[in-house]
């Protein structure tokens, strides 16, 4: 969710950031892949790969994921898809709740998409005015009590760990560079086999997604067959 005054502010921070790169250098090349594949779906040459960069804070990410969830179920191993946090700075709470994805997604990888929509759910307790009079701790403590309830209760103290882990701290970090790296500017962004989709920030339908992928796996089906001919016929 982007307002003008927002966006113009997060433009600036970008700028700053890709300034400061500039000056110290190229940034460090993560280990892995920023991002959390969905269902652990394959990923290959032949795959559509949907992007989505959310905050977990944002409504419009949040009103944004069912008709993402159902276009992919509706495609199936056609599509793969990968969610980056990103936390806009003018959420107070969307650090400390992407971090939580992270945090999860090192001890319980299978529940990092149960937190995200448990965050959806409980979003509004999250937002700047409801939380203006709590401490930083006791908003921490109750992100870690939704993370404990999808990934396992014996998970408990490795979870509240993970708030003060160097590690899940550089990933959050890395996550909102990335997206910055990329253009990102609000949530929700999307990107269909690397290039952006218009209207950054505002969430698609799922017939939206219908029209933009239908002729994407298409094609995709096309060469795919193609390539089965000219192998078959070597």
């Amino acid at each position: 969710m982007l307002n003008r005054s927002s966006s113009m502010s997060l433009s600036l921070l970008i700028v700053l950031v890709n300034l400061s790169w500039m000056v110290a250098g190229q940034a460090p090349i993560p280990a892995k892949y920023d991002g959390f594949l969905y269902k652990n779906q394959e990923t290959t040459t032949n795959t559509v790969i949907i992007e989505a960069f959310f905050d977990p804070i944002c409504p419009d990410s949040r009103d944004a994921w069912p008709p993402l969830k159902q276009a992919f179920e509706y495609y199936g191993s056609r599509v793969s898809l990968i969610l980056h946090p990103f936390p806009l700075p003018y959420h107070d709470n969307s650090f400390v709740t992407s971090r939580a994805l992270h945090v999860v997604n090192k001890v319980n990888p299978v529940a990092t998409y149960d937190l995200l929509e448990l965050f959806f759910k409980h979003q509004e307790e999250f937002y700047n005015r409801p939380t203006f009079n709590e401490s930083r701790s006791s908003v921490v403590k109750h992100v870690a009590e939704l993370a404990t309830k999808v990934a396992d209760i014996s998970l408990k103290n490795d979870i509240e760990s993970g708030f003060t882990d160097w590690e899940t701290d550089s990933l959050t970090r890395v996550s909102f560079k990335y997206g910055c790296s990329r253009g990102v500017y609000g949530t929700p962004f999307f990107f269909v086999n690397g290039f952006v989709l218009p209207d950054g920030g505002s969430a698609i339908d799922y017939f939206q997604w219908r029209r933009i992928l239908d002729p994407v796996i298409k094609g995709a089906d096309l060469k795919e067959k193609k390539n089965i001919i000219e192998w078959s016929a070597a």
